[in-house]
């Protein structure tokens, strides 16, 4: 054999080999590349969609905690208010029951300074009585003088 007839059937053969590859081996892997490199772009793509998902759910979950505790405060505060109103509303209700008791026990005491006066009065014509009888020496009818009694006890 003929070293130029091998090399020229070799560069044929390689040329073959060539096309071959070409035609049915190199289509297949480019398009198993391109749906890898596909694949790899929608996953970084996702990757960014979901950091900038978390992203926006810590911001509104911030907003959210930062809402919670101003309406917490704002309980608090209405809690705190009320809690003051109540106080004022029972400490007024117990200066007005104890206004009342006060009048109630001078009204008793007034009533009580006046039996003591009736009675006082009452107690003082019968000794006048008594005393007079014993001045006169003798008993003055209590029936008699009952109009002379009750205005001695309208004078005291």
């Amino acid at each position: 054999m003929n070293i130029n007839a091998t090399l020229l059937a070799q560069a044929i053969m390689f040329a073959l080999f060539v096309w071959f590859c070409m035609k049915y081996v190199w289509p297949p892997i480019i398009a198993a590349l391109e749906a890898r490199k596909k694949l790899i772009a929608d996953g970084l793509a996702a990757a960014d969609r979901g950091k900038h998902e978390l992203e926006l759910a810590a911001k509104r979950a911030s907003e959210t905690l930062v809402d919670a505790k101003q309406k917490a405060a704002d309980i608090i505060a209405q809690a705190e208010k009320r809690s003051t109103q109540l106080i004022e509303e029972a400490k007024n209700e117990a200066k007005d029951e104890g206004d009342r008791m006060i009048a109630a026990a001078k009204a008793e005491i007034e009533q009580e300074s006046h039996r003591a006066r009736e009675a006082l009065r009452g107690d003082v014509a019968a000794l006048v009585v008594a005393g007079a009888g014993k001045v006169l020496r003798r008993e003055v009818n209590p029936q008699a003088h009952a109009d002379l009694l009750e205005a001695i006890k309208n004078e005291l």
